[in-house]
């Protein structure tokens, strides 16, 4: 099993981040991603907590070895489930891989949290395992291999993110001195 961590804060506040959350896809950075579905989404008449489900569509330019063994496509899907709430000011994001987890899983990790009025903690893991108990040095290629594009995404993730941030933030401040005209 591999492993992947990263930590930074956004400078904006929570609610601009969580409401920023909804919008991530599609942006330039993360062409990768092609489809976001939602399956169902509810709110705890308790708790108040938003509880979302989607399924991601991506297209990975995948190692020619990897379809020659496992098959398969560039074509792969995540499933993943939110929490949002407002009462803690926390949202919580879990996925993981559907396509060829038979071979490999990813587990996802994210959650945002206020650090201050105007800014927001983002923190993400990821667990990395394949399934060859047979091959090690295989599982090892594979995972390592899955922990660097699992990297090279969380890169511009991140960049795509901040791009969705920021146009978010100048249509806001826009909105503001229009109404203030």
């Amino acid at each position: 099993m591999h492993f992947f961590s990263q930590s930074f804060k956004y400078d904006h506040p929570w609610s601009h981040v969580v409401t920023g959350m909804w919008h991530k896809y599609p942006n330039p950075h993360c062409t990768h991603v092609v489809t976001v579905d939602v399956l169902d989404r509810s709110v705890d008449p308790m708790t108040g907590i938003i509880r979302t489900e989607r399924v991601l569509g991506c297209k990975q330019k995948t190692p020619s070895w990897i379809v020659k063994l496992f098959g398969g496509s560039e074509d792969a899907f995540v499933r993943e489930i939110s929490f949002v709430d407002p009462a803690t000011q926390t949202a919580t994001i879990t996925s993981i891989n559907l396509s060829l987890s038979q071979f490999a899983t990813c587990f996802e990790r994210i959650q945002y949290s206020p650090t201050s009025s105007h800014q927001t903690s983002f923190s993400q893991t990821a667990e990395i395992q394949a399934r060859m108990a047979m091959w090690r040095a295989m599982t090892d290629r594979l995972e390592g291999w899955l922990v660097q594009r699992f990297e090279q995404n969380a890169k511009l993730g991140k960049a795509g993110f901040s791009d969705v941030l920021r146009t978010m933030w100048e249509a806001k401040q826009q909105q503001l001195t229009q109404a203030a005209s």
